[in-house]
């Protein structure tokens, strides 16, 4: 009778192991993001602005304008030693303004960014 219990108990764990690897990816403003063949999935980030098609800087899920947004990067580089920001920045932004954005990043001495990208689709 113990072989049932230990069937369920499996189950169980793979159903929780499997929810969390859902829960863990990133979810915040829905931005089409350009795909990439090589991209590598970042489990913990802190810091995330997302680029929308329209141009506005959303930080986490709140809008937020560029003196506010380098003000609370530089803030939190100071707190963490191993700061980085992750560029989530929709597919029609014009390349011109992630350039932008990155070279206010590296003036303002934070020089550990990287860019959001989907996975390329398996053929």
């Amino acid at each position: 009778m113990l072989s049932p219990m230990i069937d369920m108990m499996f189950l169980l764990l793979i159903f929780f192991i499997v929810s969390t690897m859902y829960m863990s990816e990133l979810r915040t403003i829905p931005v089409k993001l350009p795909v990439a063949a090589q991209t590598v999935t970042q489990s913990a980030v802190k810091f995330s602005v997302t680029i929308k098609d329209d141009g506005a800087y959303w930080l986490g899920d709140k809008v937020i304008g560029e003196a506010q947004l380098l003000h609370q990067a530089r803030k939190e580089m100071q707190e963490d030693k191993d700061f980085a920001v992750v560029i989530r920045a929709d597919e029609n932004v014009p390349y011109k303004a992630v350039i932008h954005l990155l070279d206010e990043f590296k003036k303002a001495g934070i020089s550990r960014v990287g860019l959001a990208t989907d996975k390329e689709a398996k053929k």
